[in-house]
């Protein structure tokens, strides 16, 4: 909890002193911000982008000696793993988590590891972890010839991985994993989620090419093929695009899909007069929404992320205050050795 004096300011003093000490620190600070947060954050912040945007944009921050991150903890633990040692990240709330992944813990998958090495054989399987995911998660990856992935070059990231093996271990979004997998040309039959189901029919287990973790994320689960077809009654001519951590049959009655930066450069190059409607974090939909003002731009229906939006400019101010003493994301050496190996590999195939 932040000191009552932040929580009373208005509006106006909040961002009077958030820039003010901006000004202050100058080049010594980058203040990185998600797409889906909110309006009045993403104000303050210097490099906007995607989660794999801001990955390579954290990587380049030489300059800077702090680094605020207005996201979630994972995307701050990928800025610590591949910014230098001097640099200090902080998250102004540590409560801004992902539920995405926390479906999947070092101890499951490790232990699932296990399962599929006396089932399969690990040396036919490579694990790819999303980029939601823990650091502890992304380390794993490291040290058994795996990779991170985006909802970006996830497709670039499983073609690789099918090149060093038979099989793919995907976690933790099942959603990102299937509808790749089926862009791929994978049929459903190939592709099994990793559940206790599964010991009911090993043998389809052993002639899976993709296993999937058993997650998801709300924000985009939320989202129906009922909602397409509403939409799509109540706009005739509506383009109905999705981000592929949408089930797979929201996707395939769409009309494409793709990562938060596709679904912006989508809106960007849409003619004018187009009518799009989005299926993504509602935070993002409204500002291309502000932005576009020539398109109708309208969200498939709301659906909010409540951990992203944990940040508001009471407790980013509060940690600009207490620069490089609050709320500091410190990845454990060895697993910042092993995590950001397979984070290099995500890099190098982008």
């Amino acid at each position: 909890m932040i000191p009552n004096k932040y929580v009373n300011l208005s509006e106006i003093e909040l961002n009077k002193k958030i820039e003010s000490i901006k000004k202050d620190l100058g080049k010594q600070l980058v203040i990185l911000g998600h797409h889906y947060q909110k309006e009045e954050v993403i104000v303050h912040t210097d490099v906007m982008g995607d989660s794999l945007e801001l990955c390579q944009k954290a990587a380049v921050q030489t300059h800077a000696k702090y680094i605020v991150f207005c996201g979630v903890h994972f995307m701050a633990e990928s800025a610590d793993i591949l910014t230098a040692e001097n640099q200090i990240v902080q998250l102004p709330d540590m409560a801004a988590g992902c539920p995405l992944a926390d479906f999947a813990n070092i101890d499951q998958v490790e232990e699932a590891w296990k399962v599929l090495d006396d089932v399969i054989g690990v040396d036919q399987i490579t694990p790819v972890t999303y980029i939601n995911s823990t650091a502890k998660l992304k380390a794993f990856c490291g040290r058994n010839r795996g990779s991170v992935c985006t909802s970006s070059n996830a497709e670039i990231i499983l073609n690789w991985a099918f090149n060093q093996s038979e099989k793919v271990f995907f976690f933790p979004d099942q959603h990102l994993g299937r509808n790749t997998a089926l862009k791929m040309n994978i049929p459903q039959e190939d592709i099994v989620l990793w559940n206790e189901k599964i010991f009911d029919d090993i043998e389809r287990l052993k002639k899976a090419r993709v296993i999937l973790w058993d997650g998801h994320c709300h924000v985009h689960t939320f989202f129906t093929v009922d909602h397409v077809a509403s939409i799509r009654r109540q706009y005739p001519g509506v383009h109905v695009i999705v981000h592929p951590e949408c089930d797979s049959t929201v996707v395939q009655a769409s009309d494409d899909n793709g990562s938060t930066g596709y679904l912006i450069r989508y809106v960007e190059n849409a003619p004018e007069g187009s009518t799009i409607a989005i299926g993504t974090e509602l935070n993002l939909v409204n500002r291309l929404a502000n932005t576009h003002k020539d398109k109708t731009v309208i969200p498939l229906s709301k659906s909010y992320c409540d951990t992203m939006n944990k940040i508001n400019l009471g407790n980013l101010l509060y940690t600009l205050d207490n620069i490089g003493a609050y709320n500091i994301i410190k990845v454990a050496e060895e697993t910042k050795r092993d995590a950001k190996i397979a984070l290099d590999r995500m890099l190098s195939h982008n």
